[in-house]
This record gives structure tokens, C-alpha cells and sequence, in this order.
């Protein structure tokens, strides 16, 4: 019902980059729909993110922070007309938090960047990481690398940052667009599968403490 709601609120042309989609057939397809199915189905969101019995923990976080990536994508790329240079000249959450950009090719060290520059170099980086094969393997039988949880903490981590600038500077514009309840329900879903899995370091978390209390009970 969500994936339904979401697709009725956001304009699919604005979605920032191409979903990526899981192959039918494979193992990683079926515990997709089945997480799909348990989130359609009504179930607490507490007990849908966690891990099924007889499931890899490996192979469940790699659905979700795909997921997650299409999910989060297809909300800021509706938001994305109204975070411009102009409007939101650094990364930020609020006066407190800025979000510099860090990675191993073009930004060495850490780089003040607009919001809108940020959210692009952070959606390329992301599409990267779950398109390479050595990180996110596809094919039966190969398995992950040692460092593979580690990679999901840096990309949820950064997906984070993502809600705190939409809901800190950009929440008139999700209520306009009737979109509050879907959103915080894409938000709620991110943050209980975090915590289950302790995927995301608590400090992270700080900038959207007292709204996640009051929703996420």
C-alpha cells in the first residue's frame, strides 16, 4: 500500500536517477517480494524489517538498502525543484548539522557543497556502490565481501542526511504536496530497519531525535 501511495503523491518523471531492480529468479528477487509483501500486508513495521528465519543478514540488508536508495531517490527527486542553489547553498539540517562531501576520486578531503550538488554526488555515489558487482553480488554462490556491512553504514548513513535536510528545510513543501503521512512512514520503515541491525552510529541520529520520538514509538 505504501509503494502504491508513494507512486500516486511523487511524479515518476522526476525521480532522480533510474530505479535499480532486482533480477527475477534470483534469491535476492523473491526476499525482495517478500519483504514487499509484509509491508503491503498492514504488519507493525517493527516486526517487518526484521530478518526471517533461515535468511542471510547479508543478503536482507542488501534488498533494503536498495530499496531504501529507490525509495529515498523518488522523494527527493520531487523535492528537488524547490532545494535549488539558491535556497539551500550548503548541506545542511538546520543551523546546527552541515554535510560536507567526502569521496576517493574527486573529493579527497571534506568539501562544502550546495544541497542540490551534495544529493547528486551522493545519488551517483550510491548507484555506483550497488551496481559493482565486488560489493553487491548478484550471481548464486559468489558472497559478499568482509567489508560489505561496513559500505551499507556509509551508504544508510548518508541516505539519513538525506531526511534530515527534507524534513528540516523542505517540510512545507512535502505538506503541500499532501505527501506527510508517506514520508514519515518511508522514514519510520528506514529507521526501525537502522536500529534493528545497529547499521547507523546513534550520533547520526541526533538531528531528527525529537521527531522520530514522537513518531516512531
Amino acid at each position: 500500500m505504501m509503494a502504491l501511495c508513494l507512486k500516486q503523491v511523487f511524479n515518476k518523471d522526476k525521480t532522480f536517477r533510474p530505479r535499480k531492480k532486482f533480477e527475477p529468479g534470483t534469491q535476492r528477487f523473491e526476499l525482495y517480494k517478500k519483504a514487499q509483501a509484509s509491508l503491503k500486508s498492514g504488519l507493525d513495521l517493527k516486526a517487518v524489517v526484521q530478518l526471517p528465519p533461515g535468511e542471510s543478514i547479508n543478503d536482507w540488508i542488501a534488498v533494503h538498502v536498495v530499496d531504501f536508495f529507490n525509495r529515498i531517490n523518488l522523494i527527493y527527486g520531487t523535492m528537488s525543484e524547490y532545494c535549488t542553489e539558491k535556497s539551500c547553498p550548503i548541506m545542511s539540517g538546520g543551523l546546527k548539522y552541515e554535510y560536507r562531501w567526502q569521496d576517493d576520486s574527486k573529493y579527497k578531503k571534506p568539501t562544502k557543497l550546495s544541497a542540490p550538488q551534495y544529493m547528486c554526488m551522493l545519488m551517483d555515489w550510491i548507484e555506483m556502490l550497488i551496481n559493482n558487482e565486488d560489493i553487491f553480488p548478484t550471481r548464486i554462490g559468489v558472497p559478499f565481501p568482509r567489508q560489505f556491512q561496513q559500505v551499507c553504514t556509509k551508504i544508510l548513513t548518508r541516505l539519513f542526511r538525506v531526511f534530515v535536510h527534507v524534513y528540516i528545510h523542505h517540510f512545507d513543501s512535502i505538506i503541500n504536496m499532501g505527501a506527510e503521512a508517506h514520508v514519515n512512514t518511508c522514514y519510520k520503515h528506514f529507521y526501525y530497519f537502522i536500529r534493528e541491525f545497529s547499521l547507523v552510529d546513534h550520533r547520526e541520529l541526533e538531528p531528527l531525535k525529537e521527531m522520530t520520538e514522537r513518531i516512531c514509538h
